[in-house]
């Protein structure tokens, strides 16, 4: 059986399961506008159902039919141009999915998060209509005819990742690799920019997952997506029976997940550098998609804590340069913004310890760009204290307590002071707060150590070693 068939096999298992689980399926490219890099149908679609007054703006009933037609090619060519635009000025497919987008009189958002709280009925069902489309052998390009990609996955008509597929009986995950680094130059290609349409092109085959967000020719650089062998790379056998990277549409790729990961996890990471002898600075952006063993530690801390509620503990062990920083920025605020089956917030506030600036900084950044609003993070230093005119940091840390604040940034040596002033203020009684300790960057003796000892236990304190640990008391 040649390698094609093989992978035609494997294409229709995944592609099967998803149509079962919440997505559509296309099995080819009809309607694929490739010179946008749009499915039109499935934006119409979403715009009419969950905002109809905006589109009637637009799309009025009185218009002849081509009149209609040619108003809503022109919002997809305002939305093609949006991401298209300079990442400095809001483009890239992630800040239009999440901020929507301007035409004319008209004003459209592109996705619905999942609520916190099931409260809104209309909230509700805008999330339930976000639209996933799987579609295979994309024929994308727009200089070579016959080039195709084997899935690209979809939201409300915007594509968000693609995959390229290899079973192990024919061909291995190297030839995957090899497939983007070789076959799938993306200048000029709208589908294949950096950040433009898909955020994670993802190397697939029977055992295992690799990803990359930026394609660069030969230059491509893929981190695994697998879940890890009992200490080892690689994948375990599939509990249910499948190759053992079933888990890639299984769970990742199942609706609430994937959502999840677009809407809450995947962000821009900025990183200006100062050359020390010309004064030059230069400025380096990364598109930032979860690797498997941070979606998977975040989300089963959340999933824990919804439905225990506070007073558990938790260790997240990291090796170093595994993403830890990011790992607790991700925790950070899902813990945050979490809230329980009955809509009731979890925690008042979620304290971080941490004597990293750029912790505080890459959190800053992912929090604002995932909850879009200001003032959700608080770091307490003299330097913050004073800028805010607070006489002292005591005085700022208890107005940070006391108004609410979702995050809060503190050192190990000032931790102390938060516990102090969370006994002593009577406002802050019977409130709930999540500490995160980044253990890896804090010294494990002093008394500012025995008061973190106070909170979490010595058993997981026994575990921790300087290897880079994330303790969370819950």
């Amino acid at each position: 059986m040649t390698s094609q068939h093989q992978e035609r096999f494997f294409e229709e298992e995944l592609c099967a399961h998803l149509a079962a689980n919440g997505w559509l399926y296309s099995p080819d490219d009809t309607g694929y506008d490739k010179e946008r890099a749009l499915f039109p149908a499935d934006l119409f679609a979403w715009l009419e159902e969950t905002q109809p007054d905006e589109l009637a703006k637009l799309v009025k009933p009185a218009m002849s039919a081509d009149a209609q037609a040619r108003a809503l090619d022109g919002i997809a060519a305002r939305v093609a141009q949006r991401m298209d635009a300079d990442q400095s000025l809001g483009g890239s497919s992630l800040r239009v999915l999440r901020g929507g987008v301007k035409h004319q009189t008209a004003s459209f958002y592109l996705m619905r998060k999942r609520p916190e709280m099931t409260v809104n009925p209309t909230v509700n069902d805008q999330y339930a209509a976000n639209r996933l489309r799987v579609m295979r052998q994309v024929h994308y390009s727009t200089k070579h005819a016959a080039r195709s990609i084997d899935l690209v996955f979809f939201l409300n008509g915007i594509p968000v990742a693609t995959a390229e597929l290899k079973t192990d009986f024919t061909q291995s995950i190297a030839d995957a690799k090899r497939q983007y680094r070789m076959d799938r130059p993306p200048a000029g290609e709208p589908l294949l920019g950096f950040g433009t349409r898909a955020l994670v092109h993802f190397a697939v085959s029977n055992d295992e997952v690799w990803m990359t967000t930026k394609l660069a020719g030969p230059d491509t650089f893929f981190l695994p997506f697998n879940r890890g062998d009992q200490g080892h790379a690689g994948n375990p056998a599939d509990e249910d029976g499948g190759s053992p990277t079933t888990y890639l549409w299984r769970d990742v790729l199942q609706r609430d997940s994937w959502l999840d990961i677009i809407g809450k996890f995947v962000h821009w990471e900025t990183t200006k550098r100062r050359d020390p002898d010309t004064g030059k600075v230069t400025v380096d952006q990364k598109l930032i998609f979860p690797r498997f063993h941070q979606l998977d530690a975040v989300t089963k801390i959340v999933a824990d804590a919804r439905r225990n509620g506070p007073g558990q503990r938790y260790l997240i062990q990291h090796s170093a340069g595994s993403g830890k920083t990011r790992s607790i920025a991700w925790s950070a605020h899902r813990l945050a913004t979490l809230h329980d089956e009955n809509n009731q917030k979890v925690f008042d506030s979620v304290i971080v310890i941490t004597d990293r600036t750029v912790l505080d900084d890459q959190l800053q950044e992912a929090v604002k760009q995932i909850e879009s609003k200001d003032g959700v993070v608080a770091t307490i230093s003299t330097r913050e204290a004073a800028k805010r005119s607070f006489s002292s940091k005591s005085g700022y840390l208890t107005e940070v307590l006391t108004s609410g604040k979702l995050i809060i940034v503190v050192t190990l040596q000032t931790f102390p002071f938060v516990l102090s002033a969370i006994q002593k203020n009577k406002a802050l009684h019977g409130k709930s707060f999540a500490v995160i300790a980044d253990e890896a960057h804090s010294s494990q003796t002093g008394a500012a150590a025995s008061k973190l000892k106070q909170v979490l236990s010595a058993e997981e304190l026994a575990q921790i070693d300087d290897g880079g640990d994330i303790d969370v008391e819950a």
